[in-house]
């Protein structure tokens, strides 16, 4: 596990990379080309349940008569702070694509996009139920006015005998290029870490699998990668299994990069905090083409962003410094917003 090490006094300074991307939109390169921006964010949102008490599912904590006491009071406070987040990171204008984990169903998000003042902005919802036992799933905004929807499915894990999250596979158009999205959220190591991690390695053997099928169809094809995977990036599932690799000299089409683990980040190492350690359990990872091409979609080696802006954290009082303001601590509301940062990166199109 990484530790971060922090002053209290300098937070903005010395807590975590504060990088807002530039405002979107063309911009002039040498030689008259032109330039667009797209900026792409993952987020863990924390139990982002509704009130409602679904039979089929175990959502009772998050209920008015649960003992997590969730009212729509507080629903309606989360979804209003989700907002205040993606539209922060976004700077002038949120992300273009949003991906996102532990939300219950397609409401939480009907909700997000239309009952937040993200109804400003033309999002729209890629969502399907997955067979998590809990009824979380991951799910994917867009902004139909910059990216161009080609298809989406899910890639269940079932036959691999995991009833979680599928993967979500989302192809889009930016800007003149197609681009592959996966969504994810492998299992968790709350029952230990080595107990549970063959249930990762058979999430990142599936999803290895399918982005081979992109690779086989097209050695250059674009592919970003985004989840919470409950690993490290030098941990089997991600090294070994998924073969995502740290070390981006010299990129190559066919194979995967994780460049969440670019030296931009410097110290800043964490998502998430767990007993006083941060862990990188919040990556992104993309295919080797983003990395080389000089036309085309284009991803900077150092261009992962942890977005850990001041009111998204709280005094760790127990291991000192800082950790994520979560919306429970424990059975005990807290108000805050999740128990992971997000993070993101910015791809150009230099076409």
């Amino acid at each position: 596990m990484n530790q971060i090490n922090m002053i209290p006094g300098i937070l903005s300074v010395f807590i975590i990379t504060l990088a807002f991307p530039p405002a979107p939109g063309n911009k002039t390169l040498p030689g008259g080309a032109e330039s667009r921006e797209f900026t792409i964010m993952f987020y863990n949102v924390e139990n982002l349940f509704d009130p409602a008490n679904d039979s089929l599912t175990g959502d009772d904590d998050f209920t008015p008569s649960g003992d997590l006491h969730w009212t729509y009071k507080r629903y309606y406070s989360k979804i209003n702070k989700l907002y205040k987040v993606i539209t922060a990171l976004g700077g002038w204008q949120p992300p273009d694509i949003i991906g996102l984990c532990e939300v219950e169903n397609k409401k939480v998000l009907l909700d997000m996009i239309h009952n937040t003042p993200l109804s400003k902005f033309p999002y729209d919802i890629i969502h399907y139920n997955s067979p998590d036992k809990r009824g979380i799933d991951v799910a994917l905004l867009y902004n139909r006015k910059t990216i161009r929807l080609l298809s989406s499915k899910k890639i269940s894990l079932r036959k691999n005998g995991l009833f979680t999250r599928d993967i979500l596979h989302v192809k889009a158009i930016l800007h003149k290029d197609t681009c592959h999205f996966l969504v994810n959220h492998w299992p968790s190591r709350s029952a230990g870490q080595i107990e549970t991690e063959g249930d990762r390695n058979k999430a990142a053997l599936l999803l290895k699998s399918f982005t081979d099928s992109l690779f086989a169809k097209n050695m250059n094809a674009s592919i970003i990668i985004m989840g919470d995977f409950n690993d490290e990036p030098v941990d089997e599932s991600l090294s070994g299994k998924l073969m995502a690799r740290t070390n981006m000299h010299d990129p190559k089409p066919g194979f995967l990069y994780n460049v969440s683990v670019a030296p931009s980040a410097g110290n800043y190492r964490g998502t998430l905090k767990y007993r006083g350690q941060w862990n990188l359990f919040d990556q992104i990872i993309v295919s080797g083409s983003l990395l080389y091409t000089s036309n085309g979609l284009r991803v900077q080696a150092n261009g992962y962003k942890i977005f850990g802006e001041s009111f998204l954290l709280i005094g760790d009082e127990q291991y000192t410094g800082f950790k994520p303001f979560r919306t429970y601590n424990g059975f005990r509301y807290q108000g805050g917003f999740s128990d992971h940062l997000p993070v993101y990166v910015v791809v150009t199109s230099n076409e």
